[in-house]
């Protein structure tokens, strides 16, 4: 979109400015993002309070939550609209952030060289670093650039569902480590005069030196491997729920789906930072051998390791119906399902994590039979009453043929639940 400005020499085209609202302009992604989702959140509170209500359907109270739900589903598709078009801006504007703070590192790496070469002198061994890092940095740089549409340096260890990957994140730090340490060994071997020096240099390279770190690298490129391929399978065999999130936060390292902190995913940060801060003092204090990662330490991530995998064996599940009943309001009498009334579905992982948000939430659907019912929101102050992740309601329709049917439940991620039999009377 372009907006034409007449001049004397006729129509000039210059693109939106920081108020576009539109979802291809990258300066205004997140004002119409924002935007949206106070309309959405000031709409929502509305129905919540009774307000908003057209005469039309305020006499029923079905139709009227019919009605708010389509209003609400709708509005909640034009905020995810704009979310995607935000994190896809986010996301083309981050490789160049990426180079900036690669570069950053450099700068840094130098000022401290320069200080401590304060009475020390310059030697080989900084130069040899310097230069390392320069590499490393130009390298981070290229790759930003070749793959700038998906974020840059960050590509590798974004996954699938659009979210930092705990996992390669850590493998990737140990590979950018690894490669920075060789080629400080071989700026060092490059400039060595003596043979005694350069056959210090190549024993330094010797498995003997640096295995405690070349297992830890061997262990956690596995890990990350391993992870993918478990997330892989457990999400085409529906035991575990996955909802691509809008673009990539640094707290994914740390938290699982729904944005909750994870011990495992911490442990494994924290862990692994303390390793590689480690090895990297390692690295300086003696800059002609692999570090040499004492086992003790390497140890320590490896049981780290093992825990993060435990964890993420251990997480997700196949959502689960426990019992189906006749909601009830208030003075209504007791009395068997039949079609026209509500029914309350009580169970266990109806809303996959992630998946609280109400473009989300309206994706769920509920098959009676052969009818598939959309579940309705329903909303409260601050969120939804209806549905949540172990009870939902629905209304019976009218299609539904009386006698025993089967309820089964699809959640947002696409996952079934197992069928329930109820019995459905005229």
């Amino acid at each position: 979109m372009a907006v034409q400005e007449a001049g004397r020499s006729g129509a000039v085209e210059r693109p939106h400015g920081g108020g576009c609202t539109c979802g291809d302009c990258p300066h205004g992604a997140r004002a119409g993002h924002r935007r949206a989702v106070a309309e959405f959140l000031l709409k929502r509170d509305e129905f919540a309070a009774g307000q908003g209500l057209p005469a039309a359907v305020a006499h029923s109270a079905s139709a009227s939550r019919q009605w708010v739900s389509e209003e609400l589903t709708q509005s909640a598709e034009q905020v995810a609209e704009r979310g995607r078009a935000e994190g896809e801006a986010w996301l083309g504007r981050l490789w160049w952030r990426t180079a900036c703070v690669a570069w950053g590192l450099v700068l840094a790496l130098l000022l401290a060289q320069a200080l401590t070469a304060i009475g020390a002198g310059w030697t080989t061994a900084r130069t040899a670093g310097l230069l390392a890092a320069m590499v490393t940095a130009a390298a981070l740089t290229a790759a930003s650039w070749f793959h700038r549409a998906r974020g840059g340096a960050l590509a590798p260890v974004i996954g699938e569902d659009n979210r930092l990957s705990t996992s390669r994140a850590v493998a990737a730090a140990w590979v950018l480590f690894v490669a920075y340490a060789v080629l400080v060994l071989a700026g060092r071997l490059a400039a060595a005069s003596g043979h005694a020096e350069r056959d210090a240099l190549i024993e330094g390279l010797e498995l003997r030196r640096g295995a405690g770190v070349v297992t830890v690298l061997a262990v956690v490129c596995a890990i990350a491997v391993l992870v993918r391929r478990v997330v892989g399978v457990r999400v085409l065999g529906q035991r575990l729920q996955k909802v691509p999130a809008d673009r990539p936060r640094a707290a994914d390292l740390l938290t699982d789906d729904a944005g909750r902190g994870t011990f495992a995913d911490i442990q494994y940060v924290v862990i692994g930072a303390v390793a590689l801060l480690f090895a990297a003092v390692r690295l300086g204090r003696r800059p002609d051998q692999l570090p040499d990662l004492p086992w003790g330490l390497a140890v320590v991530v490896l049981i780290s390791a093992a825990t993060y995998l435990a964890g993420k064996y251990a997480e997700g599940g196949r959502p689960v119906i426990l019992s189906v009943v006749r909601a009830r309001e208030a003075g209504d009498l007791d009395g068997p399902i039949r079609t026209g009334d509500d029914i309350e579905i009580r169970g266990a992982g109806f809303v996959p994590p992630g998946a609280q948000r109400a473009d989300r939430l309206a994706r769920m659907v509920v098959r009676i039979g052969a009818v598939h019912v959309h579940v309705p929101l329903v909303p409260v102050s601050g969120g939804f009453s209806n549905p949540t992740d172990a009870v939902l309601m629905v209304p019976v329709p009218a299609d539904v043929e009386p006698g025993r049917v089967e309820v089964q439940v699809v959640t947002a991620a696409g996952v079934e639940t197992n069928r329930y039999a109820i019995d459905v009377t005229e």
